[in-house]
Protein backbone atom coordinates (compact mmCIF):
# COMPACT_ATOMS: atom_id res chain seq x y z
CA UNK A 1 0.00 0.00 0.00
CA UNK A 2 1.21 3.25 -0.73
CA UNK A 3 0.23 6.79 0.55
CA UNK A 4 -0.93 9.46 -2.22
CA UNK A 5 1.03 12.52 -2.22
CA UNK A 6 -2.15 14.22 -0.66
CA UNK A 7 -2.15 12.09 2.22
CA UNK A 8 2.11 12.76 2.60
CA UNK A 9 1.29 16.48 2.37
CA UNK A 10 -1.74 15.97 4.78
CA UNK A 11 0.62 14.93 6.94
CA UNK A 12 3.01 18.17 7.68
CA UNK A 13 0.33 20.59 8.03
CA UNK A 14 0.26 21.54 11.89
CA UNK A 15 -2.13 23.86 13.85
CA UNK A 16 0.06 26.86 15.85
CA UNK A 17 -1.22 28.60 18.60
CA UNK A 18 -0.91 32.35 18.49
CA UNK A 19 -0.96 32.83 22.08
CA UNK A 20 2.24 34.71 22.40
CA UNK A 21 0.45 37.08 19.66
CA UNK A 22 -2.42 37.41 21.95
CA UNK A 23 -0.81 37.84 24.95
CA UNK A 24 1.13 40.71 23.63
CA UNK A 25 -2.01 42.26 21.80
CA UNK A 26 -3.98 42.38 25.02
CA UNK A 27 -1.05 43.59 26.87
CA UNK A 28 -0.17 46.44 24.55
CA UNK A 29 -4.24 47.39 24.27
CA UNK A 30 -4.05 46.99 27.97
CA UNK A 31 -0.46 48.83 28.58
CA UNK A 32 0.26 46.20 31.29
CA UNK A 33 2.47 43.40 31.70
CA UNK A 34 -0.02 39.89 31.20
CA UNK A 35 1.76 36.70 32.98
CA UNK A 36 0.66 33.32 31.85
CA UNK A 37 0.09 32.49 35.97
CA UNK A 38 -3.15 35.43 35.12
CA UNK A 39 -4.26 33.77 32.54
CA UNK A 40 -3.88 30.29 34.29
CA UNK A 41 -6.09 32.18 37.10
CA UNK A 42 -8.85 34.13 34.62
CA UNK A 43 -9.31 30.86 32.98
CA UNK A 44 -8.92 27.86 34.67
CA UNK A 45 -5.81 26.39 32.49
CA UNK A 46 -3.13 25.11 34.20
CA UNK A 47 -0.15 27.41 34.06
CA UNK A 48 1.81 24.09 32.20
CA UNK A 49 -0.81 23.94 29.76
CA UNK A 50 -0.63 27.67 28.73
CA UNK A 51 3.16 27.18 28.93
CA UNK A 52 3.13 24.03 26.12
CA UNK A 53 0.50 26.08 23.97
CA UNK A 54 3.02 28.94 23.98
CA UNK A 55 6.34 26.28 23.49
CA UNK A 56 5.48 23.47 21.85
CA UNK A 57 4.48 23.38 17.80
CA UNK A 58 1.54 21.08 16.92
CA UNK A 59 0.19 20.48 21.06
CA UNK A 60 -2.21 18.61 21.36
CA UNK A 61 -5.17 20.74 23.13
CA UNK A 62 -8.58 20.44 24.30
CA UNK A 63 -11.78 22.01 22.88
CA UNK A 64 -12.46 23.08 26.16
CA UNK A 65 -9.14 25.00 26.60
CA UNK A 66 -9.41 26.38 23.36
CA UNK A 67 -13.20 28.16 24.30
CA UNK A 68 -11.93 29.52 27.63
CA UNK A 69 -8.52 31.21 26.05
CA UNK A 70 -11.27 32.28 23.05
CA UNK A 71 -13.48 33.45 26.30
CA UNK A 72 -10.55 35.15 27.74
CA UNK A 73 -9.21 37.29 24.63
CA UNK A 74 -12.56 37.84 23.43
CA UNK A 75 -11.65 36.27 20.01
CA UNK A 76 -12.69 33.36 17.40
CA UNK A 77 -11.05 29.85 17.23
CA UNK A 78 -9.17 31.40 14.16
CA UNK A 79 -7.45 34.24 15.55
CA UNK A 80 -6.38 31.52 18.12
CA UNK A 81 -5.12 28.72 15.77
CA UNK A 82 -3.81 28.96 12.35
CA UNK A 83 -3.17 25.97 10.10
CA UNK A 84 0.85 26.33 8.58
CA UNK A 85 2.85 23.78 6.48
CA UNK A 86 5.79 22.47 8.27
CA UNK A 87 8.57 22.43 5.79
Amino acid sequence: MSLSDDTIKAAFILIRFRLAELIADKAFKERRVISLSEIAEATGVHRATLSKIANQPGANISTDVIDKLCRYFACQPGELLTLVEAH
